[in-house]
């Protein structure tokens, strides 16, 4: 299993502090074409922020809760906020103006989750509801009407939300919002269970049962059939969506998972054990660990090879998702990173010590190629240089596995031959509400996928 190391890597440039917000950072997300940034606050407000400009300015700060904002999103030209004050509120992003505040739930709002006509919301007060986003239609004195699901059945706060939207949808020659007869939601909750729901109905399908403490985190594989839920027991599992059934169980953190990240045929899980993990879905091996953390691994991003991560010990960090390899520390804020984003150029970090910073990310990527130990040779004609990058492979050391291990050889190479390509997950989750990824990095990671999947299958291979 390849492990990065716990040191190395340069230390990230601070380009900028935004010192706007009173109190902590707790979310922030992308606008969907990218040129805005969006952050929640312990001091009740989000405040946009420009992103395609020189310098980041705050655009504008929308004002209204009376309690500290969990999360945030964005569709079209609104901003959609989630708050500790049991509501939700839209605001329109060009003029900061609250056009609608969405009131049903009794408790803190955990997670939104916004597609092209809902609003989906996960709450501690036990239950998970659905809005309708347009809500022009609803007269004053109306506003219960926005809500038009509500989800009920678990014991105990509800925290992570994913949509899966039916393969076919249902004609309806209506006008307005459409649910199909397939639509799904899932939810997980601190009741230890997770639960599977028909949207059209309101009506529990499924529950996934099998934890030992609370659910905090999950995630499907791309074809949306598979479920994937960590959380306070520290372990991961993997379900059959249809049948409830339980396929893997993945032991190897020492502590509880706080973030999970599913990438074509690979999990990345993040933990307060202090470490990050590579998982290949398929099987269920921890194939590569991310070290160096030195709290708990809050956040994590993928993009361009590159796994990011928010850590309780106020630094992000930058990994080779391939090699595990630490690529960049960025060391600046004087408290825990709770979100973080990538642009083309630029990390955004919101931290617990209320600042937003921005630090320069355009060539961590280029430093994909280059080895932590001594220089290559010197190429001397052009065509030998590309011969032997062809050739070329990573060195990753073996550590002794079980013999059992050369059947999981014989499986990694049944994918590789099928040659199949895998697709976007069609599904949305919570992360889909705070950072919206640009459709070109689909094919780029699922590249890099590939890539690791053929450096798996070699280092099994090495270790069969």
């Amino acid at each position: 299993m390849g492990a990065g190391s716990s040191t190395g890597g340069k230390k990230g440039e601070l380009l900028e502090t935004m010192a706007d917000h009173e109190e902590s950072i707790n979310c922030m997300c992308l606008s969907e074409d990218g040129s805005m940034l969006v952050t929640g606050s312990e001091d009740a407000t989000a405040r946009m922020w420009s992103t395609k400009t020189e310098e980041t300015e705050c655009l504008g700060v929308l004002r209204g809760h009376s309690s500290y904002i969990n999360c945030v999103g964005t569709h079209d030209t609104f901003v959609i906020t989630g708050s500790a004050d049991s509501t939700i509120r839209k605001w329109d992003m060009t003029t900061c103006e609250c056009l609608f505040v969405y009131e049903g739930h009794t408790s803190r709002i955990q997670k939104i989750l916004i597609t092209e006509d809902f609003i989906f919301s996960s709450s501690f007060d036990k239950a998970a509801r659905a809005w309708l986003f347009d809500t022009s239609e609803i007269q004053d004195g109306n506003e219960e009407e926005a809500c038009i699901r509500t989800f009920k059945g678990h014991g105990k706060g509800v925290y992570p939300l994913i949509f899966i939207p039916a393969n076919e949808e249902f004609e309806d020659e209506s006008d307005g919002p459409k649910i199909n007869p397939g639509d799904i939601l899932l939810t997980g909750s601190a009741d230890m269970t997770a639960r599977s729901w028909s949207f059209e109905s309101g009506g529990c399908l499924k529950q996934f049962r099998g934890h030992t403490g609370a659910i905090t985190t999950m995630a499907t594989d791309s074809t949306g059939r598979v479920l994937f839920t960590a959380g306070a027991d520290s372990s991961v599992k993997s379900w059959n969506i249809q049948s409830g059934q339980c396929l893997k169980n993945m032991d190897g953190h020492s502590n509880a998972v706080i973030c999970l990240l599913v990438v074509n045929r690979l999990m990345y899980t993040g933990s307060a054990d202090g470490t990050a993990k590579c998982w290949v879905t398929e099987f269920g091996d921890n194939t590569r660990q991310y070290k160096g953390h030195k709290g708990s691994v809050i956040n994590m991003r993928f993009k361009g090879g590159i796994l990011w991560t928010a850590c309780g010990d106020s630094i992000a960090r930058a990994y080779d998702a391939k090699s595990g390899g630490l690529k960049r520390s960025f060391v600046g804020h004087e408290a825990a990173v709770n979100c973080l984003v990538i642009t083309e150029s630029k990390l955004y970090t919101g931290s617990s010590d209320g600042t937003l910073r921005v630090w320069d990310a355009k060539d961590v990527s280029e430093d994909l190629m280059v080895d932590d130990g001594p220089p290559p040779p010197i190429p001397i004609e052009q065509e030998e240089s590309t011969a032997d990058e062809a050739t070329a492979e990573p060195v990753v050391e073996a550590e002794d596995e079980p013999a059992e291990e050369s059947e999981v050889v014989e499986e990694v190479q049944d994918i590789e031959d099928e040659g199949e390509a895998d697709e976007p997950a069609e599904e949305k989750t919570e992360e889909d509400a705070e950072a919206e990824n640009p459709a070109e990095e689909a094919a780029e990671d699922v590249k890099e996928v590939e890539e690791e999947m053929e450096e798996l299958e070699r280092e099994m291979a090495a270790q069969g």
